[in-house]
């Protein structure tokens, strides 16, 4: 059982850019087309495998922002990306690692790129730490979607692709996953997740 981070064991962040947007009177969406945007080699991409610093981060981000209609400031964007915990999709986690093995791909940001929420951090690793392996792009330097990101992660755990279940909240990075001839759930809600890895696993996982 192999799991995304952000947006699955979390809250996603969309909703918060859209506040964003609607309080500084931006255009709709322009913090996702920023990032959908040559999205394997623009400024979150390059960001996401440390390959450029903050500042770099910031000024390229505010420039392909500023091609799409308006100049958004990468450091304004990092604090958005702090979704909540879901506890219903933790105690998931923590039922599934106790009958199969479990993995994290997570396309993250260097550390002490965001400030830490007081106790979040903390929570964060505990979640973490229930994974019998995590891969962080920004400490291998690849990212979702590459397949060999994912390749890493069955030859780690020594599993066959085919025996595999993947949660994303992102179709992009479902595909490699499903390609490989692994079972995919794009999470829309935990409700949603929860049901699916239900259907997938045969356990009472709620």
């Amino acid at each position: 059982m192999i799991w995304d981070f952000g947006g699955v064991l979390t809250t996603s962040p969309f909703e918060a850019f859209t506040r964003f947007e609607t309080e500084r009177g931006l255009p709709a969406d322009i913090i996702r087309r920023t990032n959908a945007a040559n999205h394997l080699e623009n400024a979150w991409a390059k960001f996401e495998r440390a390959e450029v610093d903050i500042e770099t981060f910031d000024a390229l981000f505010a420039a392909e922002s500023l091609a799409l209609g308006a100049e958004v400031r990468g450091r304004d964007v990092l604090p958005l990306l702090q979704g909540d915990l879901r506890p219903d999709m933790v105690e998931a986690l923590k039922r599934i690692k106790a009958q199969f093995k479990t993995g994290c791909i997570t396309n993250n940001l260097p550390a002490n790129a965001i400030g830490s929420r007081s106790g979040r951090t903390l929570y964060v690793a505990e979640v973490m730490a229930l994974f019998d392996h995590v891969i962080e792009s920004a400490k291998i330097g690849l990212r979702k979607p590459d397949p060999r990101i994912y390749k890493l992660m069955v030859e780690t755990l020594k599993v066959d692709p085919n025996n595999c279940v993947y949660l994303d909240d992102l179709g992009v990075n479902l595909k490699p996953a499903r390609d490989m001839g692994m079972t995919t759930i794009k999470v829309v809600s935990a409700d949603q997740a929860i049901s699916e890895l239900e259907a997938a696993t045969g356990l009472v996982l709620r």
